[in-house]
């Protein structure tokens, strides 16, 4: 069964339907509100950062941005991602309308609250979020008998208690160090990655290229089950040399897996080269988890390779390409796509130049203009995509 259900489009109407089309399927709102939101919380944070505004997220203001870019960005790409690819894998209706609106409105709310000044009021409306979401989704696949993703609520569901260990270890309700559950919030969301870029991506290859990938289900397992057990250790904060003793082999098995998809002759594709390249990314951080151990690498490095090479990378690489395709246009990426991709990659290299040699006086530069690039990355995709993901379809065909 599909993953994600996306045709190349046949025939148009004449005259493309008219219309407000928000709300007729899960990715339209969610792609929507989380490209708008990662535009503005990065520039926000900065000028948090620089005390140029006196607002007050209940969370110290660091904490705040990494909190908002995993429970709050990532979220809502992983929200509407799921209730698309949810009809798809159950046969069923996901929600539309007024029920998508209101699950849309539960989000938002969270956003909101963050600056409430009120620290049990943000936590209890921000965690309520992912398990609305993981009984809709599991209703689905519950009723649909759909056994193979039943990790999608239950991961949904560790996600929310990683979150929990946010608000509770920043505001001493538990005794936890606050970054583990940010750390375990990547780490799941890494998780989830490894699981649907298998799926997906040599597919996508294949189809595209008329390339045969080498797949193999040992080692697709293996893969998600050391990558999980390395990046787990990692965000606990267990000792290097154990974290590397897991890493390392992660990062084989995951580097021969991902050969196998045929990456190579992407390269002319952005629409596929993204993916590949992104979820690369995910070997990068586990050599350099590997590494650290040795001294050869700072594991400082690892957090935002994975959120912003691995995480933001395949995130924008699928709202363009499942936008695209679920509202009948043609699956091809074109100047303004190609550019969010490589602003991505620029955004990445900045952020993490300061680990890998570069002068510590070059950290606000380099800061500065990772940020801008970041934002100019999620601004060009509102400016193309604010009009597909509002109107209906081109082919008149719902969703």
């Amino acid at each position: 069964m599909a993953i994600i259900q996306i045709d190349e489009p046949r025939l148009r109407p004449k005259t493309p339907p008219a219309g407000f089309a928000l709300f007729a399927l899960g990715f339209r709102p969610f792609y929507l509100l989380g490209a708008l939101f990662a535009a503005l919380v990065l520039p926000l944070w900065l000028a948090l950062y620089a005390g140029d505004v006196e607002l007050a997220p209940v969370l110290p203001g660091m904490l705040w941005h990494g909190h908002e870019m995993v429970f709050g960005f990532a979220v809502a790409i992983i929200a509407g991602f799921l209730l698309t690819a949810g009809q798809v894998w159950s046969g069923l209706p996901t929600p539309k309308g007024g029920r998508l609106a209101a699950l849309v409105a539960l989000w938002l709310a969270g956003r909101l609250a963050m600056f409430s000044g009120m620290p049990i009021l943000a936590a209890v409306v921000d965690l309520a979020f992912l398990p609305t979401l993981a009984v809709v989704i599991g209703r689905l696949l519950y009723r649909a008998r759909n056994r193979r993703n039943y990790f999608a609520p239950f991961l949904l569901l560790a996600l929310a208690a990683a979150n929990a260990l946010v608000h509770a270890g920043a505001h001493l309700w538990f005794d936890v160090e606050p970054l583990i559950g940010l750390h375990l919030g990547v780490a799941l969301i890494t998780v989830l990655e490894t699981i649907i870029a298998g799926r997906i991506v040599p597919s996508f290859t294949a189809n595209a290229l008329k390339t045969v990938p080498w797949r193999n289900p040992w080692c697709d397992r293996a893969a998600v089950v050391l990558t999980a057990l390395a990046l787990f250790a990692w965000a606990v904060g267990a000792p290097p040399g154990f974290v590397s003793v897991l890493a390392l082999p992660a990062a084989a098995v995951q580097l021969v897996r991902i050969w196998g998809w045929r990456p190579w002759p992407t390269r002319t594709t952005p629409l596929l080269w993204i993916l590949h390249v992104a979820h690369g990314w995910i070997v990068v951080a586990l050599l350099v988890l590997g590494l650290a151990a040795f001294g050869l690498a700072d594991p400082a490095a690892t957090l935002h390779i994975l959120s912003v090479g691995a995480m933001a990378g395949l995130i924008i690489g699928m709202i363009t390409r499942t936008a695209l395709g679920h509202t009948g246009r043609p699956l091809k990426a074109g100047f303004g796509e190609t550019l969010c991709y490589w602003l991505i990659g620029i955004a990445l290299i900045l952020r993490v130049a300061i680990w890998f040699g570069l002068p510590d006086r070059y950290y606000i530069p380099c800061l500065y203009a990772s940020a801008t690039s970041w934002t100019l990355c999620f601004l060009i995709y509102l400016w193309k995509y604010v009009p597909i993901l509002t109107r209906p379809r081109v082919d008149g065909k719902p969703g």
